[in-house]
């Protein structure tokens, strides 16, 4: 089954906003099985709006508009859908009973312009709105089916996950499930070399490569008649890359991050973490707070962006910055065991180096140095990231969270082998 996504709004071809509706409904619909050839972006125009329309229902099954549900005059998509298929527009009385709850519970006036957004085409079923104004639509004829969906993604998101994916997922004669297998510490191209074999063989399941930032996710799909069936054709394609890829594979779950299989490994192991940072300016610690019981394992961060500070709250000694510079795998090591003695963690990550643009004293941008000091065993890595400032930075931070990850897996098999 083909979709088609189209993204109605000025403000997204002038770039006042992203488009981030466009990247999760192509995640959301791969999940599901259904194929996307196009994705269009037009401004509000309803002479464009409905040449790209009738464009989409001519070469799709399925298709699915964001945006231009709203009060204004140039909300127009649900006006130029129904003008393209000849539907008048009637009131939906719920969807106009929803406005105006919505408004009187925010002690809001709702101003004439609003009822139009309680406008259906004729035969069409409103998506109701829980999150804001603008009711959804779903209109099937001829053997094609519209969706029309808010555009503000705290609006779209939960509509598309409760309303819109059941009613996809039942188009489809077979059951689609997917896995995504995670992986750190290699790149897209290698990723892809290892597993070339797999995708050129690829019949069900199948495997789709994506790049992220520091990351690299393979998203394993099959098809099948019930859930199970699917996820026993995906099992010996799992184990397979959980072979080849070893520890660079941290999870096989979409939602788990890496920070929560770091927060995760510190309360199986009983151990505590804390943080000592320079270039990376506490993005480390940031993310590991984004954690939901975060607090029952991190006990805190330093952020040491000078000498001084390096110093005076990690003891890094002034002959180490005066022999080896800040920026050096001596630096880094003296700020990882630092940091755990003045924190008494049993995991302290350090991170010292050039986010750039510019190099200093013979050292390029992008030279970080990552330590780790596990339960008393310490180790360091250097790496040259590429990229601009915020981007070195952010790799840094991933990389440091993905050392932790080793270092506490390295102590797990250790002890384990020790018994």
């Amino acid at each position: 089954m083909v979709v088609e996504l189209v993204f109605v709004g000025t403000e997204l071809l002038l770039g006042n906003i992203v488009n981030t509706n466009a990247q999760f409904l192509s995640e959301q619909c791969a999940a599901l099985g259904l194929t996307v050839y196009f994705q269009d972006v037009v401004g509000d125009n309803r002479e464009r709006l409905a040449l790209v329309f009738q464009t989409a229902l001519k070469r799709s099954d399925v298709v699915i508009l964001s945006g231009g549900l709203g009060p204004t005059e140039d909300d127009l998509t649900k006006e130029t859908v129904a003008d393209v298929w000849n539907l008048p527009l009637h009131r939906d009385e719920r969807a106009l009973e929803m406005l105006t709850a919505y408004f009187a519970q925010r002690n809001r006036q709702m101003t004439e312009n609003n009822e139009k957004q309680a406008l259906v085409p004729e035969g069409a079923v409103a998506l109701y709105n829980k999150n804001g104004t603008a009711p959804g639509i779903l209109m099937e004829r001829d053997g094609k089916t519209i969706i029309l969906l808010p555009g503000p993604p705290d609006e779209l998101i939960p509509m598309f996950q409760e309303q819109v994916a059941p009613l996809l997922r039942q188009k489809r004669p077979e059951i689609i499930y997917s896995v995504m297998a995670k992986i750190c510490g290699i790149g897209e191209s290698q990723a892809e070399t290892m597993i070339l074999d797999l995708i050129d063989g690829q019949t069900n399941p199948t495997i789709a490569t994506y790049a992220k930032v520091g990351e690299v996710h393979l998203r394993i799909t099959a098809k099948a008649e019930t859930e199970e069936d699917a996820q026993e054709i995906i099992r010996p394609l799992l184990e397979t890359l959980k072979e080849r890829f070893g520890e660079n594979l941290y999870s096989t779950r979409e939602e788990e991050t890496l920070e929560e299989v770091v927060v995760n490994l510190l309360k199986k192991n009983q151990m505590t973490l804390c943080t000592a940072e320079s270039c990376s300016g506490g993005m480390a610690a940031s993310r590991i707070v984004n954690v939901c019981g975060a607090s029952e394992v991190f006990l805190g961060g330093f952020v040491t962006y000078s000498n001084e500070a390096k110093q005076k709250f990690l003891g890094v000694r002034s002959h180490t910055l005066q022999t080896h510079t800040a920026i050096s795998r001596e630096t880094a090591l003296e700020m990882a065991e630092g940091g755990a003695r003045q924190m008494g963690a049993d995991v302290c990550v350090s991170v010292t180096g050039l986010a750039g643009p510019g190099g200093e004293q013979g050292k390029p941008a992008g030279l970080v140095y990552i330590g780790c000091c596990c339960k008393g065993d310490s180790v360091v890595e250097k790496f040259h990231f590429r990229g601009n400032r915020a981007k070195v930075r952010t790799l840094a931070a991933i990389r440091a969270l993905d050392l932790v990850r080793r270092c506490i897996i390295k102590k797990e098999r250790n002890t384990e082998g020790g018994r």
